[in-house]
C-alpha cells in the first residue's frame, strides 16, 4: 500500500531511539499517522514541528498497519509567529485540536482547506480570532454536532437571537427565553454578524462550542477531555 498527499502536520512523538510518529492531516487521507525515520534527529526535528505543511508519502505492506512515512517540508508556520503569543497559542490550539477530535484516516476535504485558510491567516488577519470561533463552528458541524444559529427554535425569527439551547443547539431570541434564560447559553453577536468580536464575545463563543465539542466528544467512558492547548488559548482571547 502507498499514496502520496500534502497536510499539515498536527502532533509528533518519539518513537524508540531515533524515529517519530506524526500525525497528519490530508485532504484524501483524513488524519493519518505513520513513522517517520530519523524523524527524532537533529536534522528531521526542526522540520517536524505542528503547523508545517509537508509533502508526504506513506506505505505498508498492510493498509492497517502504522506504516512509514517519507516527509518533504513545504512550509514552516509556527517559526512566523514565535513573536505573536496569541498566534502562536492558536496553531497549537488547532493543530491538538483537529488531532482530538478527528476519527483516524476519514477524510474531510472541506474541512482540511478551512483549517489551512485559518493556520495561514494567523499572520496575516488580525481579527484572526473570530476566524478560529467559526473554524469550531465549521469543526462541530463536520462531526455531525453542528449548531443551528440561523433563527429562533420557537419563533422562527431570524433577528434578536440571545441565546442557544445547551441540548439542541438550536438559537433561541431574548423575548421567546423569557424565563428560561438562565438555562441557555449566551449567543455572542459575533457569531450572528460579521466584524470583530470584543474579549467578552470570543469567551463566550467558546464557551458555546466548548459545550458541545465537550458533549460530542468526552462524555463516553474513557474519552480524552479536549486538548489543554484550547484551554490555554481561550484564556488569552477572553483577555482584554
Amino acid at each position: 500500500m502507498e499514496w502520496q498527499d500534502e497536510g499539515v502536520l498536527l502532533a509528533v512523538r518519539t518513537h524508540g531511539e531515533s524515529a517519530a510518529i506524526i500525525e497528519v492531516f490530508t485532504q484524501a487521507q483524513g488524519r493519518h499517522a505513520g513513522v517517520v525515520r530519523g524523524g527524532a534527529g537533529r536534522r528531521m526535528t526542526p522540520h517536524l514541528q505542528p503547523g508545517t505543511q509537508l509533502a508526504v508519502s506513506w506505505r505498508a505492506r498492510l493498509e492497517d498497519q502504522l506504516g512509514v512515512y517519507t516527509v518533504e517540508p513545504i512550509r514552516a508556520r509556527a517559526a512566523n509567529l514565535l513573536a505573536d503569543r496569541r498566534a502562536l497559542a492558536g496553531l497549537t490550539a488547532i493543530c491538538a485540536l483537529t488531532a482530538r477530535s478527528l476519527p483516524e484516516r476519514a477524510p474531510f476535504p472541506a474541512l482540511y482547506h478551512a483549517t489551512l485558510a485559518l493556520l495561514d491567516a494567523l499572520s496575516t488577519v488580525p481579527d484572526w480570532p473570530v476566524l478560529y470561533l467559526h473554524w469550531e463552528l465549521r469543526l462541530l458541524e463536520e462531526l455531525g454536532f453542528g449548531l443551528d444559529l440561523s433563527q429562533c427554535a420557537i419563533t422562527g425569527a431570524t433577528e434578536g437571537l440571545a441565546y442557544v439551547s445547551p441540548r439542541s443547539g438550536r438559537a433561541v431570541t431574548a423575548q421567546a427565553a423569557g424565563d428560561w434564560a438562565a438555562r441557555l447559553l449566551p449567543l455572542p453577536a459575533c457569531l450572528t454578524r460579521p466584524g470583530p468580536a470584543t474579549p467578552d464575545e470570543l469567551a463566550a463563543g467558546l464557551r458555546l462550542t466548548g459545550h458541545f465539542l465537550n458533549r460530542g466528544l468526552c462524555q463516553d467512558p474513557g474519552a480524552r477531555p479536549l486538548p489543554e492547548a484550547r484551554a490555554r488559548l481561550a484564556d488569552l482571547l477572553g483577555r482584554a
